[in-house]
Formats: C-alpha cells, structure tokens, sequence
C-alpha cells in the first residue's frame, strides 16, 4: 500500500525526483572519488616529498568537495520541494474523501481517527519521501561504489566488507520485524487519545457540571498510559540499534586498522591505500546506516500508509450520478414514497415505509417520541443518508439521480444541533449564500429574531465566532442557524427541532415572522413542542419508524390518541410547571 500511494502521488513531480536523483548521482561519486586521491597524496606527493603534486591533487580534491557539496544541497533542496508537496496533496486527497463521506462513513471510522489519518499519518509518509528521496538514492550508490572502490584498494581484506555489512543488515532487519506491530498499535494508541481529548474538550461543560474531572482524568491517563507504553518499547528497540551499529562501525575500523597494519608493516599494502580502505568502508557502512534510518521509518509508514489508503478506498454509500437530472421547475415540492432506512448494525429499521408529500406554501410538522425517526427522516432529503428501500422526489426527480449542488440550493437544512464555525458572524450566515448583502443578512437575522443580540455587540456582524459558536448562548447559536438558512432563500426549508431552545414569547415572534418570510416555499418542522406546530397545515404523528395519522391539530385531537397523549403530557407539564 506504501508503495502504491507514493508512486500515484509522486507522479507529477517525476522531474524533481530526476533531479534529485542525478544530483544524489554526482555528490556520491564525487565522494567516492576523494579518498582516492588522498591516497595518492599520502602514497605519491608525501612519500615522495613533492610539493607541487600536493597542491595540484589538492585543488582537485578541493574543486570535487565543492562540487559535492553544491549538487548535496541542491539535491536535499529539490527533495524537500518533492515530499512537500506529496505531503499536501495526499492531504488534500484525504480531506476531499471525508467531505463526501455520509455520516455513515463518518461513524464508521471516527472523527478522531479521521482527523489522525489525515494529519498525523500523512505526514510520516511525507517524512518517509523525504527521507527516501535524500538517502535512498545515495546510499545503494555509495554502498555499491564503495565496495568497489574498496575492492580496487586492496582485495585481501575484503572479508572485512563481507563480514561487517551482512551483521548490519542482520541487526536492522530484527529490529524492523519488531517494530512494526509496535508502530501499528502505536497509530491505534494516538487514534484513541485524540478521541478522548476530543471528547473531554467537547464536553467540558457537562464534565464540569457533573463534577467528574477525576473520572476524565483516569480516563485520559488510562490512554496516555497505553501510549506512553508502546512509545517505550519502541524507544527501546531504538536504544539497542545504535549502539549495535556503533559496535559494528568500531570494531571494523579496529579490524582495518589492525589488519591492514599488519599488511603495511609486510610491505603489501601502501599506507595510503589503507586509509582509503579504511574511508571506503566507514562509507559503506554509513550508507547501510542511511538505510537504517530509512528502515526505521519504514514500518510506521507502512502502517498510515495502510491507514490512508482505508479511507481513499472508501467507496461513499452518497455518490453523486453519473448522470444527473434536473427538475424542470423550482417549485420545492418533497415527496417521500415508501420510505425505509436502516442504521448500519442496527437490529431494527429506524423508518418503516413512510410516504407523504409537501408541498409549498405549506407547513409540513413531525412530531413523535424520542427516537422514532424524525430527524432520520429529513436527513434523507439532503442526502445526509440514503434511502434503504423507497424513493425521495424534489420537484417530480428522485434526489439520487440529482447532483447534490441541485439538491443544496433547493433544500436548506437547521440542524438539530446548531452549529458555527470559526470566523464572524457574517461569514457564517453567508455560508449558503456567499453573494448575500448585508441587507440580506440584517433581514434574515430580523425574521430569526436574532437582530438584536447582534446590533448589541461592538462590531456588529463582524463580530468573531469561535469555533462551533461557543462564545454565543444556545438560544443565539440557534437563531444564527435559522438566519444562515434564510440567508440562502431556498424552496425548502428543513427545521429538525430549531426552536427547542428558544423561550415561548421568543418562539412565537419567530414562528409569525418565519410564516410571512417562507409563505411560498415548503417548511417541514420537527418540533417536540405541540405550541410550535398548531397552525401547521399538515402534522405527521411518528411512532417506531411509522406515521401512525395525520391531519391538522383539531383533526389528530380528536382521532388520534398517540397525538393526544403528547398533547396531554406536554399540557400536564405546563400545569405543574
């Protein structure tokens, strides 16, 4: 898989790579090539005592390290350009795979998993190309040209070379084969800790209100602890790999020097020829140790390399058609025919053959007890999920035969969860409608009931929001969405419970300036309050997955009891209260 995702995404930069590798090219020969001719420095210009070819070999010597150095660095420069932007497009190819994730795909692996693969493994494989691209063209150069440069200085202490190079790859690759499960619990390790921090930041507020600091604590010690274990054993297999490798890089330069000694004192060796023997082995050696580096980088590569291609292998259960259709008017009529849906692993079906149909210029209300698929329900007209069995039409066309931009300038949806994203108050509300004016956005916020909260604030619309609109109050956060979603003047409007928050003299100023603003579009309402709905033209009464009746309020009054029972606990309730 490592291979694969780097010989797809290292494609377009196949010049740079070239580059890299002939420049890697000439600094290693260019290497190769000095101790050579420092050995005919010591062998003919010292031993001979002449000057001038110390000098002339010198300069050599001097104008080939400039080269080396000159093509090294432009080969490290030309390498970091490459890996870079691997680096980036692999991420951007990682994030342009979620954003067209469903929110099956999304809980299937995980936000935190999902945000770990698309930041921390992608950059251990832009390492690993780093890496690669600087060593692992000049380290097989110089390992088969220093073998053979050193075979050409003296051939009778080859053995040295025969004995020293296999011990360093016997020694690197049982350090390899132990690390790489190590390196794939470890990712498993960070996919954990992320998602309970995640998690603890999320939810501090009901941490703090419940008083359970200590428990989260346990909790995120418990996965830091696992961490911080498998960190250790990896860390140890690091501390025995370099002082093996030093013991492998002294102990043959001890054996060089003791036994080409032996051969110099013999007069069967020059004393130049052993240095160079000697320099050609140490870069040998160094290059097997480039390896090493490379080697240890490997396995963690491999594993998010793994990791990364699991999510760009994913094959979204939402894909848009090859070819779309596009409804012929923009009237916004929904029309839902026997609808079924269920969650992946579940049991049960959430929605059982549900049909109905709304139509503009009508209120459409879903009401029901917790958990018998009313927000199931109006995600299947976005698209948030698909249909199992059954269709959903806009305007006469199935939503699966339209292109999902169609479908978003039709539909506008205010979640049951609001949520802001970071910036300003107008950027959120622009983020259906970039082109709105900030007399658009003034209107929507007046119909939301939200301008005034807004006109008190200093900088007005420019006014910052934190990240998931944190620094507003539920209430405010709630109205904002609603603003945002008139600000894109769709023809349908979805609201999944957008006035839970809101109080009752609040809820009611916005239902009468909502009702004027959306008289000709369709607004389907999921609402737990019956106050909320009582002038809707048509009410959906839900139970288990079923519409169990419809009708207006006075009709489910008086035919429906499961209708009756929310009206009465709710009427209860407001009694006691």
């Amino acid at each position: 898989m490592l291979i694969k995702l780097v010989r797809h995404y290292i494609r377009p930069y196949l010049s740079l790579v070239l580059a890299v590798v002939i420049l890697q090219l000439a600094a290693t020969i260019a290497a190769l090539y000095l101790p050579s001719l420092n050995a005919q420095i010591i062998d003919q210009g010292v031993a001979r005592g002449d000057t001038e070819y110390i000098w002339n070999i010198g300069m050599v010597m001097l104008g080939v390290s400039l080269i080396q150095v000159t093509t090294a660095i432009a080969a490290v420069w030309f390498g970091s350009k490459a890996a870079m932007a691997v680096g980036r497009d692999v991420r951007k190819g990682v994030f342009h795979k979620v954003s067209g994730f469903s929110a099956q795909e999304v809980n299937e692996f995980g936000a935190p998993s999902l945000i770990t693969r698309g930041t921390n493994d992608v950059q251990q494989v832009q390492m690993l190309v780093l890496m690669g691209l600087n060593f692992m063209v000049a380290a097989p150069i110089m390992c088969i040209g220093g073998i053979i440069m050193a075979l050409r200085e003296d051939l009778a202490l080859s053995w040295l070379v025969w004995v020293s190079v296999p011990a360093l790859f016997v020694v690197v690759g049982f350090l390899v084969w132990r690390l790489m499960p190590l390196f794939r619990s470890m990712q498993t390790k960070i996919d954990n800790i992320n998602g309970v921090l995640r998690e603890q930041i999320t939810g501090i507020r009901v941490v703090r209100a419940f008083v359970r600091e200590p428990f989260e604590a346990k909790r995120f010690g418990k996965a830091n602890r696992e961490l911080t274990d498998v960190s250790l054993a990896v860390g140890s297999l690091f501390v025995l790999m370099f002082p093996a490798i030093g013991m492998i890089l002294h102990l043959a330069t001890a054996a060089v020097l003791w036994f080409g000694g032996l051969r110099v004192d013999a007069g069967e060796m020059q004393v130049g020829a052993l240095t160079a023997f000697l320099q050609y082995l140490l870069q040998i050696l160094v290059a097997v140790m480039m390896g090493t580096f490379m080697a240890m980088m490997i396995p963690r590569a491999s594993v998010c390399a793994e990791r990364i291609g699991e999510v760009l292998g994913v094959k979204p259960s939402i894909h848009e058609p090859e070819q779309p259709l596009q409804p012929a008017d923009k009237a916004g009529v929904v029309e839902f025919r026997n609808v079924s849906f269920a969650y992946p692993g579940a049991e049960a079906p959430v929605l059982h053959d549900v049909s109905f149909t709304a139509r503009p210029g009508q209120t459409t209300a879903i009401v029901g007890s917790t958990g018998s698929g009313k927000s199931t329900l109006i995600s299947m007209l976005p698209r948030l999920f698909d249909v199992g069995s059954g269709e959903v039409l806009l305007d006469g066309i199935p939503i699966t035969s339209m292109a999902r931009p169609d479908i978003t300038d039709r539909v506008a949806l205010v979640p049951q969860r609001p949520y802001l994203f970071s910036g300003t108050i107008a950027h959120n509300l622009r983020f259906g409608n970039p082109q709105a004016h900030d007399d658009d956005l003034w209107e929507a916020l007046t119909v939301a009931q939200g301008a005034d909260f807004v006109l008190a604030k200093e900088h007005g619309l420019n006014s910052p929001v934190s990240q998931g609109g944190t620094n507003v109050s539920g209430g405010q956060r709630q109205r904002l969405c609603i603003a945002r979603a008139l600000v894109a003047k769709p023809k349908v409007y979805l609201f999944d419970d957008s006035f839970s928050a809101l109080d009752v003299a609040t809820d009611a100023r916005l239902r009468a300036a909502l009702k004027a603003k959306t008289k000709d579009a369709t607004v389907i309402i999921v609402a737990q309050r019956v106050t909320t709905i009582t002038d809707a033209d048509q009410i959906l009464v839900m139970d288990h997955g079923q519409i169990v009746a419809r009708g207006t309020h006075e009709e489910l009054l008086e035919t429906s009891p499961t209708y009756q029972e929310i009206v009465e606990s709710q009427t209860q309730a407001e009694e006691v209260a």
